[in-house]
């Protein structure tokens, strides 16, 4: 495995495709982008921890939030499905971001503003959440329909080799 395409792959999403929900996306270029989202939310997350903030997680899952949206529309979209069921997610998943950070930002009141957050109505978007992308995940590890479908030609094949 090659680590500087896989890094390649995810500086090109970012960059040149940050909010791109058009066209049709393989599975393996797919689960590679989100396996280095992955490791860099667990490294944003260690490092916030050394440092003693949740801050810098919240900001780093925000920032991820439209790349790993716009890479899962376009594999859906592969799948033959409407990519634009996406932004469910992206809605909810950002709305639980932006509590993160509004939690993180608020000191030492932040367990305070979690608990309350949580307690009125953060488990329903946490259950919400969790359903939406348990969904997103089973769409994106459909194999992609082979030819043409509604959302144009199949995508190149993509190794990270």
């Amino acid at each position: 495995m090659d680590f500087n395409k896989l890094w390649q792959n995810f500086m090109d999403t970012v960059t040149n495709h940050y909010m791109d929900f058009n066209g049709r996306m393989g599975r393996a270029q797919f689960w590679y982008f989100v396996l280095v989202c992955v490791v860099i939310e667990v490294v944003a997350a260690i490092i916030g921890g050394v440092v003693g903030t949740g801050l810098i997680g919240a900001v780093v899952g925000l920032a991820l939030l439209l790349p790993i949206g716009g890479m899962a529309a376009r594999r859906m979209q592969d799948t033959g499905r409407n990519g634009q069921l996406v932004w469910v997610w992206i809605v909810i998943s950002g709305l639980y971001q932006v509590m993160a950070l509004l939690i993180a930002l608020s000191g030492p009141l932040g367990a305070v503003a979690f608990l309350y957050f949580f307690l009125s109505i953060g488990w329903l978007i946490s259950l919400a959440s969790l359903v939406v992308t348990i969904a997103i995940i089973y769409f994106c590890a459909q194999p992609g329909t082979a030819g043409d479908n509604a959302y144009g030609p199949p995508p190149p094949a993509w190794t990270p080799n």
